[in-house]
C-alpha cells in the first residue's frame, strides 16, 4: 500500500514540475500600441489618390518622430542599481518636458538594459525595475502613465561588448523609444 502512494506522489511531482515557457518580463501596453499601427499600412497601401497623401504624412510623421526621439536622453544606471539620482533626473525631466510638447502625439517605450552580469531572470528583473523606476518618474513630471510601455532586454542588448568597466557601464541603460 504504501508503494503505490509512494510511487503516486513521484509521478504526480515529475507531472507538475516539468519545465515552465517563461517569456521575459513585457509591459502588455507595448503589443496593444504597436499592433494598430501595422494595421494601419496595409489599408493605405491598397488605395491610389489616397495613399500618395498618406505617404506623405507618414513619411512627414516619421521625421518628425525620428527627430524628437533623436532629443530623447539615455539614463544610465550604477551596477546593479536601479534607483533615480538626480543626474539622472535632470535627463528624465528634460525628456518628460520634450514629451509634454514635441511627443504629445506619441507613446514611449522604456527599454531596461543591463550589463552581462548576473543571470539571464535577474537582468530581465533588474531591466523592468529600471524602467520601472523611470517611468514613475515620468509619471510624477506629469506625463501620462498610459502613454508609457516598458520592456526588459536584460543583457540580451548590449551597445558595447568589451570585457570593460567602461563598456559594462554603458550597457547599464533606459532607452527611450517613441510609438505612433
Amino acid at each position: 500500500m504504501k508503494s503505490i502512494i509512494l510511487s503516486s506522489v513521484v509521478a504526480a511531482l515529475l507531472v507538475l514540475s516539468g519545465c515552465s515557457t517563461k517569456e521575459p518580463a513585457v509591459d502588455k501596453k507595448t503589443e496593444e500600441v504597436a499592433a494598430p499601427s501595422v494595421q494601419e499600412v496595409a489599408p493605405v497601401a491598397t488605395e491610389t489618390v489616397a495613399s500618395e497623401n498618406a505617404n506623405v504624412n507618414a513619411s512627414t510623421n516619421e521625421l518628425s518622430m525620428s527627430a524628437v526621439e533623436s532629443k530623447l536622453p539615455t539614463v544610465y544606471f550604477a551596477f546593479d542599481k536601479y534607483n533615480i539620482t538626480a543626474g539622472m533626473q535632470e535627463k528624465i525631466d528634460a525628456a518628460a518636458e520634450l514629451g509634454k510638447s514635441g511627443a504629445k502625439s506619441f507613446s514611449v517605450k522604456l527599454e531596461g538594459n543591463c550589463d552581462e552580469w548576473g543571470s539571464d531572470e535577474y537582468n530581465f528583473a533588474l531591466g523592468l525595475k529600471r524602467a520601472n523606476a523611470v517611468k514613475k518618474a515620468l509619471v510624477a513630471d506629469g506625463i501620462d502613465a498610459s502613454r508609457i510601455s516598458m520592456v526588459s532586454y536584460g543583457e540580451s542588448n548590449p551597445v558595447c561588448t568589451a570585457h570593460t568597466k567602461e563598456c559594462w557601464s554603458q550597457n547599464r541603460r533606459v532607452n527611450f523609444k517613441l510609438l505612433p
